[in-house]
């Protein structure tokens, strides 16, 4: 999770394209390569997809989401909550 008081853009902006559900929750993507940027909740950012970060962002990873979709190939981490599906809604 993000704190939305301490997450602002440095730049490209004015690239971001939402995709929302009827709630108010959704993704951001860049409007030239499609990357999806973060997650966000009534226009907040409440989540970052750590592909996009250049560098160590120093976390750690805390769970992995829809595991059961994932890639045969891909090993899951030990000691990290694994949901199936998503989450339980923490985002209230």
């Amino acid at each position: 999770m993000v704190d939305p008081g301490e997450f602002k853009w440095t730049a490209g902006e004015n690239l971001l394209k939402a995709y929302l559900n009827k709630e108010g929750v959704g993704l951001l993507f860049c409007s030239e390569c499609g990357s999806t940027l973060c997650g966000i909740v009534d226009g907040k950012v409440h989540g970052v997809a750590l592909g996009c970060v250049n560098g160590d962002p120093g976390i750690k990873i805390e769970k992995h989401i829809f595991v059961g979709s994932k890639a045969l190939w891909e090993v899951m981490p030990d000691n990290v909550i694994a949901y199936e599906e998503g989450p339980p809604n923490e985002l209230s």
